[in-house]
């Protein structure tokens, strides 16, 4: 079996990878809040990324860091707090976590990591300035890493729309945003989190041996048609 660790994977997307993985791997959850699902394959280390010391490993053959945030406002009210909150939760614990676990990773089989990053990076949205840095510093990260680590280890991102999560329940409150939402996806929806966890789950798999340094746009067309 495989062993996996995913940091957040007691909500959203990183739950939804957790449920799909446990079953034919090794898992190992690292989270503030314990998953309410109990397996015998299934590892848990309660840790709050940005201040508590990481739990010591001995083996991992991938990692999938699922934090982020979903901080929208507009530039006149967003503080320079905001920004470094958003960046430490997002580039910081990532790379807390690769620097951590990355002499057991080499040893893995087909190592690899997967980050996570939107498509604000590359659609200019209002109100999405902090969130869109910090995520663009994660595309940065994938491609200097990718090429740092190569043959090695394989990393990766996906860059998804909005999601159906905890986290971005604000965008869901009623029917009227639902609406507005499909109807500004050419594919006329929005994601639901398995799908972004099966993307996740084939680019940690040997089937996705010849993919690192890329970031992949899970949009619903968003970004890639203008319809």
């Amino acid at each position: 079996m495989r062993k996996i660790i995913i940091v957040g994977g007691s909500r959203g997307i990183g739950n939804s990878l957790l449920t799909s993985l446990v079953e034919n791997n090794k898992v190992i959850n690292i989270s503030r809040v314990q998953p309410t699902l109990s397996h015998t394959n299934l590892t848990h280390y309660t840790c709050d990324i940005l201040i508590d010391e990481l739990p010591d490993l001995m083996e991992a053959d991938s990692i999938i860091y699922c934090p982020g945030s979903i901080n929208l406002k507009p530039i006149s009210r967003l503080k320079l707090d905001d920004f470094r909150n958003d960046f430490e939760i997002n580039v910081v614990g990532a790379v807390k976590t690769i620097q951590k676990y990355l002499t057991i990773l080499k040893k893995g089989n087909c190592p690899s990591v997967v980050l996570f990053s939107t498509v604000a990076t590359e659609l200019g949205m209002p109100y999405h300035a902090s969130v869109a840095a910090a995520k663009s510093a994660v595309e940065g990260l994938v491609k200097s890493l990718g090429a740092e680590l190569a043959p090695t280890i394989r990393i990766n991102a996906i860059a998804p729309t909005v999601t159906d999560t905890d986290l971005a329940s604000k965008f869901f409150r009623n029917e009227k945003m639902i609406d507005m939402i499909i109807e500004r996806h050419p594919l006329k929806k929005f994601l639901d989190p398995k799908e972004v966890a099966d993307m996740a789950e084939f680019l940690l798999s040997p089937k996705a041996s010849s993919i690192s340094g890329q970031v992949f746009k899970m949009d619903c067309g968003i970004v890639s048609f203008k319809i």
